[in-house]
Formats: C-alpha cells, structure tokens, sequence
C-alpha cells in the first residue's frame, strides 16, 4: 500500500485551458460581434460593460447617464449635464474604439478577440 501523496504531473494544465480543448486562454468566451453590437446601441448606458463581466464599468456607465438625464431634465442644470454626457459618451466611445481593434478585455482579464485577431506570442 502507498500511503504517501498522489503523484503529481511535472507540468499540470491550468483549469482554464482545459474548458476549451484547442482555446488560447487568454482570449475571452465572450462574443465578439455581441459585444460590439451592445457597445454599438447601448454603449452610453453601459449594457456591454454587465456582458463582459465588467460590473464596476457599467454600474459607472448607468450612473454618468442617470447623472446627465437628471441634470438637464430634472435639475435643470445644463453645465453638469454637459459634463456628465461629455464623460459618459467619451467613455463609451472609447470602449467601442477598444473592442474593434481588439483591445477590450473582459471582466477576467481576457481579451474580447474580433475573428482572426493574432495574439502576440509570450514564449521567451
């Protein structure tokens, strides 16, 4: 009888890698064209923020357009809506920027690919 502890491989595979036969894991589960298309409609409400994963950005995303919808039509404060739209769009514009060269990650670090992206290679 062996009483000690179970072998183990010389190199174990991250959990990660092994979801997706043949994935890099370093390239997102998220979709690509879903992604964008959010970003593309809905990207000043941050609805593609909550599909990557990325909570904090949307929740900021909900609250700049909340902040500039209150602003001109409730308070009636043009010079902080402007502000708060100014922020809100400059954001999303800048994330759909991001997603369509490839540059966007989601919520796990990962990046959100367009079909064909190559990655740079890490081996040194």
């Amino acid at each position: 009888m062996h009483s000690g502890p179970a072998p183990t491989s010389p190199n174990p595979i991250p959990p990660e890698a092994t979801s997706h036969p043949g994935r890099d894991p370093r390239v997102s589960e998220r979709s690509y064209g879903v992604a964008v298309c959010l970003a593309g409609i809905f990207g000043f409400v941050g609805v593609q923020h909550f599909y990557l994963g990325r909570w904090l950005e949307g929740l900021l995303d909900v609250g700049l357009t909340i902040g500039w919808v209150l602003s001109f039509f409730v308070w009636r404060e043009p010079v902080y809506g402007a502000l708060f739209l100014v922020a809100d769009f400059g954001h999303s514009f800048l994330i759909f920027i991001l997603l369509l060269i490839g540059g966007c990650r989601d919520g796990d670090g990962r990046l959100v690919c367009y079909p064909g992206q190559k990655l740079p290679d890490t081996r040194g």
